[in-house]
């Protein structure tokens, strides 16, 4: 199949989503398929090797431009090219501005009317681009946040688009009204220009279906799937000191301050004896003081030297770190879809402690590769932890039989098989692209 796939890039942070559609796109070349994948706002920032094409479209600097200034949407295109280079975008991205929702709903609800908004020379940039392509057989869209593109690209092509679905409700969720109402029905408004919605979960279909008011009929399921090479469960260098790891974006709605809590009352009751705590990944400019307090909190309970922040982490450094790990627990408060971070835990063969909602009992369910507690519950969380303390053989098992539950049901290889089928059903149901280029030209 030939196979268009837009990508959103996420400027300086490591995106579960870019690294879902990087690890597909790879995965889909090796099993023969002809993937462009087309970076949009920033270029895609991933641990692996990075497979989307050099020139990225809706640029960031031009989109935000043109959403504050008139004279910037009816610039000459051949100007824009000074802000749409890659050095640009590149030295742009490299500031971490800040991307809360909450200030970011008017550019949200104008880029979701597509050629409505104020990025219509964008949207008309791509479509351009896209008519001198080889005609695809499928258009893929990264989230629903970039549904304004469907009718637009769908009328230039003659060709069947796919959403997928993959988080969009936290950042709707965080939009101030009424740019959330209106994004909201946006969304619903263009459902009908998209042919197949794929969610990464059983649980996100559910969710995001009624949210978004998407019938059932348009969506699969297609569970997400991970790189595993150089995921070796048996390389883990595993001391006397027993760690407890937390390893996602450090924001609070992923509760890395609720895992500090529970670790200090622990370690106050001798539940938990020689032991760290250790942390690595995204820290958000805005979450700077986040992590101070949380630091603080470890200190004035005398663990200072207890807690260690690594910081963001390349993919060697990803492995190294998890090897290092006794137990892995996010106690997000954010029912996720996704959870890539729990795949890469199981797949080191380290065991994990999440909470009952979200994907997760459905990741567990088909790994065996940890526990889960009631969400919010301080003491339910502290007994999965201690379980996997007391009794290390557990842990091992667990942690075993997660990376073979990984393998089996969540790697890259099954994840594309699985959306190669979703692609060839909808572009059969669509008609053929021979097909599709006589009604272009009638």
């Amino acid at each position: 199949m030939r196979i268009i796939s837009i990508t959103a890039g996420a400027a300086s942070m490591y995106c579960g989503s870019c690294l879902r559609d990087n690890a597909l796109a790879t995965e889909l070349i090796a099993q023969g398929h002809q993937v462009t994948l087309v970076p949009i706002y920033t270029p895609t920032l991933t641990d692996e090797p990075n497979v989307s094409q050099e020139k990225v479209f809706f640029g960031g600097i031009s989109v935000c431009l043109q959403q504050h200034s008139a004279i910037f949407r009816v610039m000459p295109r051949f100007l824009d090219r000074l802000w749409d280079s890659s050095f640009a975008l590149k030295l742009a991205a490299k500031r971490s501005i800040p991307t809360n929702p909450g200030f970011l709903g008017a550019l949200t609800v104008s880029t979701l009317k597509g050629e409505g908004g104020f990025q219509r020379k964008e949207v008309r940039k791509l479509t351009d681009w896209l008519r001198t392509e080889p005609l695809p057989d499928v258009v893929s869209l990264p989230h629903a946040l970039l549904i304004g593109l469907a009718e637009p690209v769908r009328r230039a092509l003659n060709r069947p688009v796919i959403c997928t679905l993959q988080g969009e409700d936290l950042y709707l969720d965080g939009l101030l009204d009424p740019w959330r109402a209106q994004a909201i029905g946006l969304i619903r408004d263009q459902v009908r220009h998209v042919d197949t919605f794929i969610a990464v979960s059983d649980y996100y279909a559910e969710r995001i279906g009624r949210y978004l008011a998407i019938p059932d009929p348009k969506i699969r399921v297609v569970p997400i799937g991970i790189n595993t090479s150089g995921y070796e469960p048996g390389k883990r260098t595993l001391g006397r000191t027993f760690t407890v790891g937390y390893f996602a974006r450090v924001a609070p709605e992923k509760s890395l301050h609720v895992l500090a809590e529970v670790y200090r009352r622990m370690r106050a009751s001798g539940a938990l004896e020689n032991a760290r705590l250790e942390a690595a990944g995204y820290l958000a400019p805005e979450h700077h003081a986040y992590l101070e307090e949380i630091e603080a909190q470890m200190k004035e309970a005398g663990l200072g030297s207890e807690f260690h922040y690594r910081g963001i982490l390349s993919r060697d450094q990803k492995i190294a770190f998890l090897r290092t790990l006794d137990v892995l627990s996010v106690p997000s408060t954010y029912a996720e879809p996704k959870g890539i971070y729990l795949l890469e835990a199981m797949a080191n063969g380290v065991p994990v402690v999440q909470p009952r909602h979200g994907a997760f009992p459905e990741m567990l369910a088909r790994t065996g590769g940890g526990l889960l507690v009631e969400p919010g519950n301080l003491e339910d969380l502290a007994a999965g932890i201690q379980a996997i303390h007391g009794d290390r053989k557990y842990g091992e098992d667990l942690g075993q039989c997660g990376a073979r539950g990984v393998r089996e049901h969540y790697g890259a290889a099954q994840m594309a098989r699985r959306t190669a089928d979703v692609f060839a059903e909808t572009a059969s149901a669509f008609g053929t692209p021979r097909q599709a280029v006589r009604a272009d030209f009638r």
